[in-house]
């Protein structure tokens, strides 16, 4: 199992430690970019719309591999965290921003995703992505 908190300083080393496992699961290269750039984009969801930090929890069953994100929320239509700042450092002055569509990232992960489950209370968010392992990854019963 993979279980790793992050906050916006880790994304870059969560990407690189999702894609290894990805990989070491069984998953094609190509199908384990999909999942790191799924989570990715979850994680920085929580990052901007939670309290600026969560928790990744990867475990494989006998023919998936399951990507739980949660954070301590409340999570926010508009991008800011209670204290206003979405988990975020603060723009330089003058840096334009880069165009946002709400729900991008979560159509997105739906699309990588063969599965995709977001439970919300009224202080947490846990969104589930499972993808498929190949055939050839999953391990065969004993009889």
């Amino acid at each position: 199992m993979l279980d790793r908190e992050f906050d916006t300083d880790a994304l870059a080393g969560l990407r690189k430690a999702v894609l290894g496992y990805a990989t070491a699961s069984g998953m094609p290269e190509d199908r384990a970019i999909d999942v790191m750039l799924a989570v990715h984009e979850l994680a920085a969801n929580a990052v901007r719309h939670g309290q600026g930090h969560g928790r990744l929890r990867i475990h494989v069953t006998a023919c998936t591999l399951h990507c739980e994100v949660s954070d301590p929320g409340p999570s926010s239509r508009d991008g800011r965290a209670p204290d206003g700042t979405g988990g975020q450092a603060p723009r330089a002055s003058g840096a334009v921003p880069w165009p946002v569509e709400q729900g991008h990232g979560l159509w997105l992960v739906h699309q990588a995703a063969d599965h995709l489950r977001v439970t919300c209370g009224p202080h947490w968010t846990l969104i589930t992505a499972v993808f498929a392992l190949p055939a050839a990854a999953a391990p065969v019963p004993l009889e």
